[in-house]
């Protein structure tokens, strides 16, 4: 009972924290973005009730207003440059000294003057930059300022030069041959540097006070104003106004530190969804809340399709439309029920409402969605069905969209043709469902139905060696798959579990098929063994086929109906017949005894009952529906008082529904046959003579 308690705290325990987990990483990637409560667009008409200000605001311009005007600022606006006077003394010193030393012959001083002079114009029009002197001939600077003793002076920039431009320009100046050589040899160009630069602090600061001028509002609208009305179409201002509301609003709850309160409000709202789910699965469906694994792959399932709704959330406006939410119904139903599934996909989708720019819409489009998904796909078990589900799937979208769009503005014209192109990628995105099944089967050790009927298939190799090598075990797994299929069918448990499960539960007598009788023809090997021995041979059948079944990789629940189909029941015939031959001597009971564990499912408590009905019925010397129904009772009575089932969760009416059922089908398997009467000698003579004359009369017909 202690260590019961533990168990039952450890499990409490994990739920909480996978509670916890939940709640934390939800809040924590929510997008942080603050969230106007009204959504609206300009031209559509405006979905809420009368909207008055609560408080005086700013109508902000249009930031294309606002560029706009600043491009109109800055178009006339001149730049600074400050006049290197330095640059332009030394290097006209350098170049007198040069022509001085003229060492090929002496420079004439007229033509000395003259190029000095030259020069020392070009140094008083201005070199600058090939950059600047670029954007000057691309008219992106028509004047400049120049600041000489803290006075910011006008200067045309016509004359400015680049150092190469100079350089020409002096060579322009004097054409003769002579001159040149001269120029050319003293390197005139290491003498032209650039005198007029670019003032970049002088000129942002300039610029920066320039486009303060640009008011960044057109007007006020005050406390009590009426703003728009409900089914008013939103124009142009009304548009402006709405969304300096916005900025306004958001602002005001930066400002006012209300981050925390919106991250409590989080909390609070994720709390409230989670606890209830919680509640539905604890008092509805307990063995899925106490199933750690179950109750992870939810958790699991609600988070990672949220936390990818948030991301997109973020990027795009509708971007929370490119998420599948029918996958969730898709893969919890494949799993687990149709009632979890809607339970699982209405909390996910109300989640992600909250960062969804048309809430009602949202929720209303996908609830629809994973209605059609559950209902379109209850039991999947064919990959091609998963193709039927998209389209219909998307044939709801876009009739829930089209019906709410002219439900609310009564115009198919305000349909968004984007909303069609994204609602398609969603539910081409179901298509990968099958791949997230296979990846959760991997993950938590769950089957799907599509497996299930593909280890149903008789090529498997496994089963192909039954056949081959245990034809008479073959027969019997056939006989149980159907009884324990008709039963779970009828009492509302997996039925292709419960076959699939029947035949591979006695893959372990592959190992020694001889010891069991449905193997044998004629020779008994048990007849020379001590019956301890012999039970032990017919008990590892079990342990054998768990071995077989890890070889093969088979899937967690079918290896378990190979460990539960005789839970920790007794080899009877071994051990009644040890206590008749031995009634003096103790018996060791676990030399009888199957290793167990007993069965924990509806599926493979029906699996041991179906097994051991089944072979009980192949001993019956008559077959009348009072030894089939006696048989049956006894059987199954007796599983239930020895305590076999009471780790399954089959209520008495489940019991006395299977005992039915097996009744029926086994009347159905071994009726009795009508048996054909032989004809009388007379009769049988007279028929013959009539034969002979009807060929008599054929073959005269033919002369």
């Amino acid at each position: 009972m202690k260590a019961k308690n533990q168990s039952h705290k450890h499990i409490w325990i994990l739920q909480a924290l996978f509670f916890i987990a939940a709640v934390s990483v939800l809040t924590y990637f929510f997008p942080r973005e603050g969230k106007f409560r009204y959504n609206f667009q300009e031209g559509k008409p405006w979905k809420y009730g009368l909207l008055t200000a609560s408080f005086d605001f700013p109508i902000y311009k249009s930031d294309e207003r606002i560029a706009y005007e600043k491009d109109s600022l800055l178009r006339n606006f001149e730049p600074f440059f400050s006049a290197e006077k330095e640059i332009a003394k030394s290097n006209i010193s350098a170049l007198e000294k040069t022509l001085k030393s003229y060492q090929e012959m002496p420079v004439p001083y007229y033509l000395y003057e003259k190029i000095i002079q030259s020069v020392k114009k070009i140094y008083d029009d201005g070199i600058v930059s090939s950059e600047v002197y670029d954007q000057i001939q691309n008219n992106k600077i028509k004047s400049v300022r120049i600041i000489d003793k803290n006075i910011a002076k006008e200067y045309p920039v016509q004359s400015f030069r680049s150092a190469r431009k100079a350089y020409e320009t002096v060579l322009e100046e004097f054409p003769d041959v002579y001159t040149r050589h001269i120029l050319q040899s003293c390197n005139l160009n290491d003498y032209l540097a650039e005198n007029m630069k670019y003032d970049s602090i002088t000129t942002n600061k300039f610029k920066e006070d320039l486009l303060q001028r640009v008011s960044l509002s057109s007007g006020v609208v005050q406390a009590g104003e009426r703003i728009v009305d409900r089914g008013e179409i939103i124009t142009p201002q009304t548009y402006l106004i709405l969304k300096s509301l916005e900025t306004v609003t958001l602002k005001k709850n930066t400002n006012n530190n209300l981050q925390e309160k919106t991250v409590i409000g989080q909390v609070i709202v994720f709390t409230c969804l989670l606890l209830f789910f919680y509640l539905f699965l604890a008092l509805f469906r307990p063995g899925i809340f106490n199933d750690l694994r179950k109750l992870g792959f939810l958790m699991m399932l609600i988070v990672g399709i949220s936390l990818a709704a948030f991301f997109l959330a973020k990027f795009r406006l509708l971007g929370l439309y490119l998420v599948p939410f029918a996958i969730i119904p898709i893969v919890t139903v494949t799993f687990l029920d149709s009632r979890v599934a809607l339970y699982v996909h209405i909390i996910t989708v109300l989640i992600c409402s909250f960062c969804a720019p048309f809430a009602l819409e949202f929720i209303f489009l996908q609830i629809i969605a994973g209605m059609t998904a559950i209902d379109s796909l209850s039991d999947m078990v064919k990959r091609s069905q998963l193709v039927r589900t998209a389209i219909l799937v998307y044939i709801s979208y876009c009739i829930t969209y089209t019906g709410y769009t002219m439900l609310t503005e009564g115009d198919l014209n305000k349909l968004n043709l984007d909303m069609f192109l994204y609602l398609g990628i969603n539910c081409i995105c179901i298509l990968f469902a099958y791949l997230i099944i296979f990846f959760f089967e991997k993950i938590f050790g769950f089957v799907s139905t599509v497996t299930l009927v593909e280890l149903s298939d008789v090529n498997n190799p496994l089963l192909r060696q039954l056949s081959e090598e245990c034809p008479g075990t073959v027969q019997h797994t056939l006989q149980v798959s159907n009884l324990a299929a008709e039963a779970a069918n009828k009492i509302g448990a997996r039925s292709q579990l419960a076959r699939t499960g029947a035949l591979y539960h006695d893959i372990g007598k592959l190992k020694n098929p001889a010891f069991f009788t449905e193997n044998q023809s004629g020779v008994n090997p048990h007849s020379t063994l001590p019956f301890e021995q012999s039970a032990q041979i017919i008990i590892s059948h079990v342990k054998d086929g768990a071995k077989m079944a890890d070889k093969q990789m088979l899937p967690l629940p079918i290896r378990d109906f190979i460990l539960m189909h005789h839970g920790r029941g007794k080899a009877k015939y071994f051990y009644n017949s040890y206590c008749n031959k031995y009634p003096d001597k103790p018996v060791d009971e676990e030399k009888f005894m199957y290793p167990g564990p007993n069965p924990n499912t509806k599926e493979t408590g029906i699996v041991m009952m179906a097994d051991s009905v089944e072979a009980a019925s192949r001993s019956l010397k008559e077959y009348t529906e009072e030894s089939i129904s006696k048989l049956v009772n006894s059987i199954i009575d007796g599983q239930v008082s020895e305590g076999l089932l009471k780790q399954t969760p089959l209520s008495f009416r489940d019991v006395e529904i299977i005992k039915q059922t097996f009744i029926e089908k086994l009347k159905t398997i071994y009726h009795t046959r009508i048996s054909y009467p032989e004809l009388n000698s007379d009769n049988k003579e007279e028929k013959e003579n009539g034969h002979k004359s009807f060929l008599d009369i054929g073959s005269i017909l033919k002369k």
